[in-house]
């Protein structure tokens, strides 16, 4: 059995090595905000950040990886992806309305240099604003997830379950390549580098909702792609 001291010094210096990475946990959470709706809250994905940071650091072995933060930072952020999955944003009914929604609006950016506004989108799909409201805040908090999340969103889900891994990876990278470099850049800069929509803007001088508009686009490539 451990001497009470000794167990004592050993959670102080782990939890000296949480507080640490504490500030760095507390940025990854900012800019995982910045990319999603505002009902989505910074301090409650700060909080989830935070007891995974100390759960780890309680079970930290320096013997078997000398990096922590090279250790837990993964798993710090795919605690606060989980939270957000765990919201269950989107019932099968929303599901359906989402779908509608990016349909309506895709054909809508054809003609117009923006997105139709919920009032607009509601009186096409004959629905209340505040359900078209809701669907497009469920849409955007899934726009944060891995491509593999949102390939399982809608009906097409239980399709693409079916797909392996490298053959999605093949399909993806040929789809991307179908793309001009500025919008293979987009989706770069969006997964890979995890800028917001408005910093993505900034660069490389496009709309908000031209950019949204690419990313749907390419979600939708890959479904039909692999036959969802």
């Amino acid at each position: 059995m451990i001497p009470n001291a000794y167990a004592q010094d050993l959670k102080h210096k782990e939890d000296e090595l949480a507080l640490q990475y504490l500030p760095a946990v507390k940025a990854m959470a900012f800019r995982l905000k910045e990319r999603l709706p505002s009902s989505v809250d910074f301090s409650d994905l700060s909080a989830i950040g935070t007891e995974e940071l100390i759960k780890l650091a309680r079970r930290y072995d320096e013997v078997l990886n000398d990096n922590f933060w090279g250790y837990a930072k993964t798993r710090v952020y795919g605690s606060m992806l989980d939270y957000l999955r765990s919201l269950d944003i989107l019932s099968r009914a929303s599901r359906k309305l989402v779908k509608a929604i990016n349909y309506v609006v895709e054909e809508h950016m054809l003609t117009h240099d923006e997105e139709p506004t919920d009032e607009e989108l509601a009186e096409l799909l004959e629905e209340s604003v505040e359900k078209v409201h809701d669907a497009r805040i469920a849409s955007s908090i899934y726009t944060v997830m891995p491509l593999h999340d949102q390939l399982q969103v809608g009906d097409e889900g239980a399709a693409l379950a079916q797909v392996e891994k490298d053959e999605l990876v093949e399909v993806i990278k040929k789809i991307l390549s179908s793309y001009k470099e500025r919008e293979q850049m987009i989706i770069q800069l969006y997964y890979f580098e995890e800028l917001t929509l408005k910093e993505i803007s900034s660069i490389l001088d496009i709309t908000e909702s031209r950019i949204s508009q690419i990313h749907k686009s390419v979600i939708h490539k890959i479904k039909e792609s692999v036959g969802a």
